[in-house]
C-alpha cells in the first residue's frame, strides 16, 4: 500500500529535484567562470571540449540531486509509515 501511495509523491519529488538540479548546475557553471548559459550541442561558436564538459557536468549534477531527493523521500516515508517504499 505504501508503494502505491509513494508513487505520486515520488513524481512530485522528481519534479522538485529537476528544478533544484537545474538551478544548482546553472550556479555551478557560472562559478566555474563560464557564461550564465551552458552551451548547447548545436552551438556553432562553442568547441567540442566545452560542450561535452558542460553535458557531463550537467548529467552528474542531475544524477546527484535525483539520488539525494529520491533517497530523502524514501527515508522520510519510512519515518512516517515504518515501511520502506522501494
Amino acid at each position: 500500500m505504501v508503494k502505491i501511495l509513494y508513487k505520486p509523491l515520488g513524481l512530485l519529488f522528481g519534479a522538485l529535484g529537476g528544478v533544484l538540479a537545474g538551478a544548482a548546475f546553472k550556479r555551478l557553471w557560472a562559478l566555474l567562470g563560464h557564461e550564465d548559459e551552458a552551451p548547447r550541442a548545436t552551438d556553432q561558436d562553442r568547441g567540442w571540449n566545452e560542450v561535452l564538459t558542460a553535458a557531463a557536468l550537467q548529467g552528474a549534477v542531475f544524477a546527484l540531486v535525483k539520488a539525494a531527493v529520491d533517497r530523502g523521500g524514501a527515508v522520510g516515508t519510512r519515518r512516517l509509515t515504518g515501511t520502506w517504499p522501494g
